[in-house]
């Protein structure tokens, strides 16, 4: 019983700061045009997250595309600055996107 209640805390744990950025990615708008798993407007962010796996200044990369806005990157479709995104929440949904699979 001890360890199936340890297991479930320790999901518990896990999954939170997952589900608090994706709370964040939500309430800043990128989830209109994002999908964890899927292309929407833009792209999956597991795809970004597996594009970037390997660059070890992804996060501070992303976190600038976040709130500057890019373009050609992905395709055609710009995106668009995100000006109410400050560089501290760009940081964090930026080392969000890297941990999706």
């Amino acid at each position: 019983m001890k360890r199936a209640v340890f297991a479930f805390a320790a999901t518990v744990l896990i999954a939170a700061p997952a589900l608090a950025d994706q709370a964040l990615a939500t309430a800043k708008n990128c989830m209109a045009c994002h999908a964890v798993d899927k292309k929407l407007v833009g792209p999956a962010y597991k795809d970004v997250a597996a594009k970037y796996a390997k660059d070890k200044g992804a996060v501070d990369k992303l976190a600038a595309k976040i709130m500057k806005g890019g373009s050609g990157v992905w395709g055609p479709v710009p995106m668009p600055a995100n000006a109410q995104v400050n560089e501290a929440d760009a940081k964090k949904l930026a080392a969000w996107v890297m941990v999706q699979k």
